[in-house]
């Protein structure tokens, strides 16, 4: 029986970083001189990358049209957020369960790459996943298909799962052709049963249970 390869999300599905988002975003835009966001109001405009993060803030304060302010608060965010990790946990049970699992793994996110590897490096995580995809390694990122695509390429092009927490995930692993696991305590706003998953957990302790089930129906197709 050959194992699942099994590519994550990072941000909503191995960690919380909402709080480090949230003080980044609110270090830019006080910087700016502009209106700092509540909590809730940046954990919905988390996905699709930094870009989209800042232009979504921009936007509910009527500063879209400003395509200059936009690339200097992408430029100030990176800075900051690069090491940024100090309110970031990871979700209850992960690190564990992530060591247990004898398939090979990698990392697919919006998160820029640098400070990916600097998060993962911070929970001693950084070691398990051999290939690792960031918002910034190509020139496309999700919920394009290529970067999933790519990121199974240089895997070795096995069979693989796509676990991840969003309406971005979803239909990432949807135009890959990839089946979806959905993490559901992320940043969805979709109803989970919606969201077209092969499988869903709220518990990382379920998860292994969940590779095998799937590993052992492949093997009987």
């Amino acid at each position: 029986m050959v194992d699942l390869a099994l590519i994550f999300d990072l941000d909503g599905t191995l960690i919380d970083s909402a709080p480090d988002i949230h003080a980044a975003v609110n270090m830019v835009m006080t910087e700016a001189g502009i209106t700092p966001f509540g909590a809730s109001e940046v954990r919905g405009f988390i996905g699709n990358g930094v870009e989209t993060l800042l232009h979504r803030c921009l936007t509910a304060r009527n500063l879209a049209q400003d395509t200059s302010l936009h690339q200097s608060l992408i430029r100030r965010f990176l800075q900051i957020y690069e090491t940024a990790h100090g309110l970031t946990t990871l979700f209850p049970h992960v690190a564990d369960v992530l060591r247990g699992l004898p398939n090979t793994l990698a990392i697919c996110t919006n998160k820029p790459e640098g400070p990916t590897r600097s998060v993962l490096a911070h929970f001693d995580l950084l070691g398990l996943f051999p290939t690792i995809l960031g918002g910034d390694t190509l020139t496309v990122r999700k919920p394009d298909p290529e970067p999933l695509l790519e990121t199974i390429r240089q895997m070795g092009s096995p069979p693989a799962l796509f676990i991840g927490d969003s309406e971005v995930d979803a239909e990432t692993a949807r135009a890959a052709g990839v089946p979806f696991v959905l993490f559901t305590l992320g940043y969805r706003k979709t109803a989970a049963d919606q969201m077209g998953a092969v499988a869903q957990f709220d518990d990382w302790h379920a998860f292994p249970g969940i590779v095998a089930d799937l590993t052992a129906a492949r093997a009987n197709l």
